[in-house]
């Protein structure tokens, strides 16, 4: 995606060359007509066709997909290594008794 620097004039108003984000289509950067259907996703991302936005929602899907899997992975790996006894068996030795102290 196009990235803009804000330039301005002297009079404080935006430069007309600078870019906006309605000129161009997100996925496939076809300039979008000024008297053309403009299809919206997600609030402001355009796209020239119905096929270009179609295709981003299915890959925004397909990622959401894979995160959700990847999220549940580490979740039950985190879960089944706290569950695990330890395999090393405790060494320590307890004392009992009094101690009397002078």
């Amino acid at each position: 995606m196009r990235s803009a620097a804000l330039s301005y004039t002297d009079c404080g108003e935006y430069n007309q060359n600078q870019y906006h984000f309605l000129e161009a289509c997100f996925l496939c950067q076809k300039p979008l007509g000024h008297n053309s259907d403009i299809f919206m996703y997600r609030g402001n991302t355009p796209f020239c066709s119905q096929e270009c936005r179609q295709e981003q929602i299915e890959i925004d899907e397909a990622k959401e997909r894979s995160w959700k899997i990847s999220s549940k992975k580490a979740l039950r790996q985190a879960t089944e290594s706290s569950q695990k006894p330890s395999s090393s068996p405790s060494n320590k030795a307890v004392r009992t008794g009094t101690v009397a102290v002078a």
